[in-house]
């Protein structure tokens, strides 16, 4: 009976503390429901995980928090104050929960031009839109007791085939359904195709030039980790988020490379940072269905083809997992950002999360 008379609150940082005091190291599955955050900080003695969140305007985040023009269905309001979903989102008065041990920070520019921050705050709901980076955050935050950061660099409107193309890439030629030969540059080339046999005419683009930028800018905030982390010593690039692919399934050519593409990403993502070990985490498109036939089912099998468990690539078994995010959207399409639904992008972060949690929990 006296248990009755705790709160909300209190109850979920027993949990926790029970949860710290059974795990047999800093790392566990996250569970399906998450208790709300205990408000308490990590110890920031203990280096940084970071996790580093790249694609393009999935995982810049469209999801609207509150209601739009007078509809408050698909906003992240209804979702949680009138269909009770994502219940850790707010506590007991109904104020937005802050996660302490979890920093949420954004920056943005285009190719390798300057840097815009627009996030540097302890991970909670500030208004306007939302992406993956909260469901991620909470279930990443939950099963560690170090301090986390999620740190996102990237912008709309990218193609893994050209402006993310990552160094050591290799050029290839397509033909198109017109009998057309192109030529596809590699890392660091430009234009971004042109018709064999005639002379390729240099713009001010190049090959990977997005993803030099979105790097460069991670960099650079982990350069200054204390100003982005009040009060951290270090760190540690812990793993890699990836949500991306509508740009490339515009184009038959870019589709045909997306696995090539994909598992050279994976590989020199962890050389730039120098952590080989660090765990990878993608997630499909959320309009492609398993047994499509267009362009964007290459995009879903190239991503599903990584995952550790399917078997074709065994370096990435226990370290690479794909979300496949069919089942987890409420409609529309990767191109029209899933009309704002900010449940999609909970849902898809949330599963994004604990893919990463599972992939931690294979270390103990």
């Amino acid at each position: 009976m006296e248990l009755c008379l705790l709160d909300r609150a209190v109850l979920s940082r027993v949990a926790a503390a029970m949860l710290l005091l059974t795990a047999p190291t800093a790392f566990c599955q996250s569970p399906d429901e998450l208790p709300d955050p205990d408000g308490a900080p990590a110890d920031v003695t203990r280096p940084v995980k970071v996790f580093i969140l790249l694609g393009q305007s999935n995982m810049l985040g469209f999801g609207h928090v509150n209601a739009k023009k007078g509809k408050a269905e698909g906003s992240l309001e209804h979702a949680v104050k009138e269909k009770k979903l994502y219940s850790y989102l707010v506590d007991d008065v109904g104020e937005w929960t802050v996660r302490k041990d979890v920093r949420n920070v954004r920056v943005m520019g285009s190719g390798t031009g300057g840097m815009r921050n627009f996030n540097n705050e302890w991970l909670t709901i500030t208004g306007g839109n939302i992406g993956p980076e909260i469901g991620i955050g909470h279930h990443v935050g939950h099963v560690t007791d170090a301090p986390v950061m999620m740190l996102k660099s990237c912008i709309g409107n990218r193609a893994l085939g050209w402006d993310l193309l990552p160094p050591g890439s290799e050029g290839f030629e397509f033909t198109d359904d017109k009998g057309v030969t192109w030529v596809h540059p590699g890392y660091r080339g430009t234009p971004e195709r042109w018709e064999k046999g005639t002379e390729p005419k240099e713009i001010r683009w190049y090959a990977g030039m997005q993803y030099d930028g979105d790097i460069a800018r991670a960099k650079m905030v982990l350069a200054e980790l204390d100003k982005y982390y009040p009060g951290a010593r270090s760190y540690e690039v812990a793993g890699f988020f990836w949500w991306q692919g509508d740009r490339d399934s515009r184009s038959a050519a870019l589709c045909s490379r997306y696995e090539k593409n994909l598992v050279h990403l994976i590989k020199q993502l962890r050389r730039d940072f120098k952590v080989p070990d660090a765990k990878f985490v993608c997630a499909t498109l959320g309009q492609t269905e398993k047994g499509s036939t267009d362009n964007s089912v290459k995009i879903l099998d190239a991503m599903l083809a990584v995952d550790g468990e399917s078997g074709k690539y065994p370096e990435f078994k226990g370290n690479v997992a794909s979300v496949y995010t069919h089942p987890l959207s409420k409609g529309g399409s990767s191109g029209s950002h899933y009309g704002g639904n900010a449940e999609t992008y909970m849902n898809v972060g949330e599963a994004m999360g604990r893919a990463m949690a599972e992939l931690m929990s294979a270390d103990r």
